[in-house]
């Protein structure tokens, strides 16, 4: 067993900047080589190289330098394993601003203010095409990591944007079309954090009590070595998932704390595994944030739903609990069409130091500022079904075209509108033709954050929906939504600032690499 120290911990966590450190036992099983992933990708457009040129006249507060390399990482003690992952330099700005995960293939955490001016150069050193997204920020479309933009081996593509989202915790990952899946297995993924002056006045746990945790799936072949897609087909439509759990890169993680309160943020780093956190002992969670920052005010979940992408920042006080006592978290059992989700474990927490100090839950965390669903100027249905005809998950029967948009695809800038999901069309009948193969889908909308304002179960989903559905956190804003088996669900969103193409898809990464995606396109 190999452990970091508390002088590791807070060494490595710097100037209020805190990573999870987690203990890495030897585990029994071993995962597809980065190098020999399948060939899953739809055909791309050629496009032209993007200018690997910074734009005159923008003066960044904060400037980074990343690439997309080839190495292995040791996430078995005695092994190499090929990744692929992203690594950062820091060319401008606060030495915090970026840090490295210790010990793990996910790429470094960047960390920026509201209102900065940021630029970033990401180079691609890999063997294929590749382009990030940066995942929950309101961004430019030509910044967003649209897979139009993909570069070459070689080519570098320069991101140059303000901050304008709220704190909170987002990330960023690949987003090349059909092969998103891949990569972002592969190691390619990390954390965007943002703060600003609204969460620095609600006092939270800070530093080394400030600990992000990214959940990840993987399998593994005898040698150490990732095994992507090992069944097929079954795994395109279904989603791929894992059989080793795997938290900020690490097996069988532990992780030491104080007798005092943290903030854990959880992201849902998994291709298409879908999460029941829940203490073994039954401890209720205090939630406070969701995808797009804190939430008004402490909300109280007997359990906690995560689906691919989500994220939901908790609030635990481990005063009181004797030194030597542990804390289980796992994912309970579910059912979801048909998905059945077991129970297995994801982190034990350990009570290792008595601490000095302490914080209190504030009763208001932040103002959100949240439109009014009569603001709302139209709505929208986007039907989420199996097109057998095409053997491909399809959004109102489309599958994703590179840069085409359809008549109801076009919004107007600064309209808010409210946009429904239904995941609840019975099948059209006989024949290959569209049907619902009762699968929950996560949907993600680039651009901006959005309100989730209803939801509706019909009777055949019902069983399932009540597996998961005390867990749902809808009280925040939110660039991710879980559609169960059955259900309707209605969001609200503002299309504001930025004009151009902008996807919005299942964040089920494999229904998404087969084609169910689709551009919206915001015109001035």
């Amino acid at each position: 067993m190999t452990k970091l120290t508390r002088r590791d911990f807070i060494r490595l966590a710097g100037a209020g900047a805190a990573t999870a450190v987690i203990t890495a036992c030897s585990p029994n099983a071993p995962a597809p080589t980065a190098t020999s992933l399948p060939d899953t990708a739809l055909p791309q457009a050629t496009l032209p190289p993007p200018a690997a040129i910074a734009t005159e006249g923008f003066v960044p507060d904060v400037e980074f330098a990343l690439n997309a390399v080839q190495e292995t990482a040791v996430i078995f003690p005695g092994t190499d394993t090929n990744v692929w992952r992203y690594t950062g330099e820091l060319m401008k700005g606060e030495a915090n601003a970026l840090q490295p995960i210790p010990d793990s293939y996910l790429g470094p955490i960047l960390r920026v203010r509201k209102g900065q001016k940021v630029r970033i150069h990401f180079t691609n050193d890999l063997p294929e095409t590749s382009i990030i997204h940066w995942h929950g920020l309101h961004i430019p479309a030509n910044m967003d990591g649209h897979p139009q933009y993909v570069i070459d081996n070689g080519q570098t593509y320069v991101y140059e944007f303000e901050v304008r989202n709220r704190a909170g915790m987002y990330w960023y990952h690949p987003h090349p079309h059909g092969r998103t899946g891949s990569q972002v297995y592969a190691g390619m993924a990390g954390l965007f954090l943002v703060s600003d002056d609204e969460e620095d006045a609600a006092n939270l746990p800070s530093g080394e009590y400030d600990i992000p945790l990214v959940l990840q799936d993987r399998t593994f072949k005898e040698d150490g070595q990732l095994s992507y897609m090992s069944n097929g087909m079954m795994d395109m439509m279904m989603g791929t998932l894992g059989d080793e759990m795997l938290v900020n890169g690490k097996p069988d993680a532990t992780l030491p704390v104080a007798t005092r309160a943290y903030r854990l943020r959880f992201l849902n780093g998994s291709n298409s595994r879908i999460y029941k956190l829940g203490w073994e002992d039954g401890t209720p969670f205090t939630v406070i944030g969701t995808d797009g920052g804190l939430l008004e005010k402490p909300v109280e979940r007997p359990y906690l739903t995560l689906a691919p992408a989500e994220r939901v920042e908790i609030w635990v006080d481990f005063n009181g609990r004797s030194l030597g006592s542990e804390m289980k978290l796992i994912s309970q059992p579910f059912t979801a069409g048909e998905i059945r989700g077991g129970q297995f474990p994801i982190l034990t927490v350990k009570v290792e130091r008595e601490a000095t100090d302490n914080v209190s839950l504030p009763a208001q965390l932040s103002t959100p500022a949240f439109h009014d669903v009569s603001e709302s100027e139209r709505t929208r249905t986007v039907e989420l079904m199996m097109d057998m005809g095409v053997g491909s998950w399809t959004l109102n029967g489309r599958v994703f075209e590179m840069t085409a948009v359809s008549e109801d695809e076009i919004v107007q800038m600064g309209a808010i509108e409210t946009w429904e999901y239904r995941n609840d069309v019975a099948s059209s009948g006989g024949g290959m033709g569209m049907m619902n193969m009762t699968l929950p889908h996560p949907i993600h909308m680039h651009g901006e954050q959005f309100q989730v304002i209803s939801r509706e179960i019909n009777d055949d989903g019902k069983a399932g929906w009540d597996t998961l559905s005390e867990g749902f956190v809808d009280e925040g804003w939110k660039d991710v939504v879980l559609v169960m088996p059955g259900e309707r669900v209605k969001v609200l969103r503002r299309f504001g600032d930025y004009a151009g193409l902008y996807l919005y898809h299942c964040h089920n990464l494999e229904h998404e690499d087969m084609g169910m995606m689709r551009n919206f396109e915001v015109r001035a």
